[in-house]
């Protein structure tokens, strides 16, 4: 199996199988992004607690690329500080050729790797579909700095 067919599993196994799909009791803070030149729709609730996302919670619909990433994205920021997030979705944004690049992964620091998501980093031959990608990580954004 070829690289570009494992990363198309990865991306169909969490698009059919969503990881963190749900909504929360108690979420401390909460946001909704929608793509309106596709459609896409994410919607996250997370908890917060003495610097650290302690439980998130994805909902939405629209294409396997914005679903696929919305669950790999709470996979990878579950138990993180918020300073971790942060880092990590610089890193996000700068593998896919968005943000201002100040986060690059550093291959020479151990553990300098986004796991999963790397298998969103084809998504970048196709430009229109980079939105897609990214909705997730800007609604997570948006309901971080309304906590």
């Amino acid at each position: 199996m070829s690289l570009e067919e494992l990363y198309r599993e990865v991306i169909l196994d969490h698009y059919r199988n969503p990881r963190r799909r749900d909504a929360l009791a108690a979420p401390t803070a909460h946001a909704e992004g929608h793509n309106p030149l596709c459609g896409d729709e994410i919607t996250i609730d997370v908890a917060v607690s003495d610097g650290t996302l302690t439980e998130i919670a994805v909902s939405g619909q629209g294409c396997s690329i914005s679903q696929a990433s919305a669950s790999m994205m709470a996979e990878a920021v579950t138990g993180k500080t918020l300073e971790e997030v942060d880092t990590l979705t610089g890193q996000f944004k700068s593998m896919m050729g968005i943000g201002d690049g100040a986060d690059p992964i550093d291959p020479e620091r151990p553990g300098a790797t986004l796991g999963d998501l790397e298998a969103l980093q084809g998504v970048k031959k196709f430009p229109v579909r980079i939105k897609c990608a990214d909705l997730g990580w800007t609604t997570l954004e948006e309901a971080l700095s309304s906590d």
